[in-house]
């Protein structure tokens, strides 16, 4: 395993991070604490989870993923120390499919609703503090989950992001919390947020978890450099594109149980153009001899900006296959084709 430091803190995290938003809808409690046994033994360190998991989002199963790690961690308490254990607050209902059902209509990022989700969150977790807290979506109207143009809406209250930030801080001081992050967050909003922390003295954010992926790369439009300026580094999500870049859809292809099969809201990466990028970059991984999901995965690890690539997994076949990719190395050749495929039709599923 390979690891790099979480923003400008002394954190180590592995590059390889354990995504769990299947669990308790596509995986099993039982399943959930094999892959997390698994993963560790392979020097997995990061688990990313979130209040509003599993997905699809559903009132019926909110909260199960963060059990299923807490009921891990009760029989594993002397490795606690070891993981870097992350969580999220759900943001507000704007658009249509965003959960409705986690505290109401106005689930804004204030005091009230930040400190009932954390205790939440900490509860289901069994644990007194998380490493990193992430704001699931802005407090705002933005273009994220798929909107490929900003929206222009005059939104008629969002929490002002110092007042957010500072309450953050009161968790980090409170010791629930060591470290903050944001997630599906513009270069507009990461500046505010470093800006905050600059006028009023406080800690700054350390990350930021946004979609990356050969079919996605907008991170690198403006956000990339935040990375390499001030310590604010990138948890890449849906490095597989739903599964797509694994190459188990093509030619039309939904096999049993996955994600595109069962539920017809994961429509992000189905596009037309995207579909056409991914077949390309699926027979590309063939002809250097990689397995389009390595390949993929391969493609993020390599990347300067990226602090952990959070891969996830149905079955172990699959986690075995996602973590060995921190063995696979791009050759020259291959990158330059990538970059190549990328000029050819950039970002085809933003």
């Amino acid at each position: 395993m390979e690891y790099r430091t979480l923003g400008d803190t002394n954190v180590q995290v592995s590059l390889i991070g354990l995504g769990t938003m299947t669990w308790g809808e596509q995986n099993t409690e039982r399943d959930a604490h094999e892959q997390i046994d698994y993963a560790l033994d392979r020097g997995v360190t990061l688990i990313d989870a979130a209040e509003m998991y599993p997905v699809p989002p559903r009132a019926e199963t909110q909260g199960l993923t963060e059990r299923y790690i807490g009921t891990w961690l009760a029989k594993h308490p002397a490795v606690r120390e070891r993981i870097v254990l992350a969580t999220k607050i759900a943001g507000l209902a704007r658009q249509p499919h965003n959960p409705r059902h986690i505290r109401g209509e106005t689930n804004q990022f204030d005091r009230k609703n930040l400190t009932e989700a954390l205790d939440g969150s900490l509860k289901r977790l069994q644990t007194d503090y998380v490493d990193l807290y992430q704001l699931h979506w802005p407090d705002r109207s933005t273009m994220t989950f798929g909107r490929n143009a900003y929206p222009w809406i005059d939104d008629a209250y969002t929490v002002p992001i110092e007042e957010t930030l500072s309450v953050l801080v009161d968790f980090v001081t409170a010791g629930k919390v060591r470290h903050i992050g944001v997630s599906n967050e513009t270069p507009w909003g990461v500046a505010q947020f470093l800006r905050a922390a600059e006028k009023l003295g406080l800690p700054r954010i350390v990350s930021i978890q946004n979609p990356y992926s050969l079919v996605n790369r907008t991170y690198e439009t403006g956000l990339s450099e935040f990375t390499h300026h001030e310590g604010v580094g990138l948890f890449a999500y849906s490095p597989l594109a739903f599964g797509w870049l694994s190459g188990k859809y093509e030619g039309g292809a939904r096999p049993e149980g996955a994600r595109i099969t069962k539920f017809e809201r994961f429509a992000r990466y189905s596009n037309p153009q995207a579909v056409a990028a991914t077949s390309r970059y699926v027979a590309l991984a063939k002809e250097h001899g990689i397995t389009p999901a390595q390949f993929a995965l391969a493609f993020v690890n390599s990347r300067p900006f990226v602090t952990s690539n959070l891969i996830g997994a149905t079955s172990m076949a699959q986690l075995k296959e996602n973590i060995a990719s921190i063995d696979v190395k791009l050759s020259p050749e291959a990158l330059a084709q990538i970059d190549a495929l990328h000029a050819l039709q950039p970002n085809p599923a933003p």
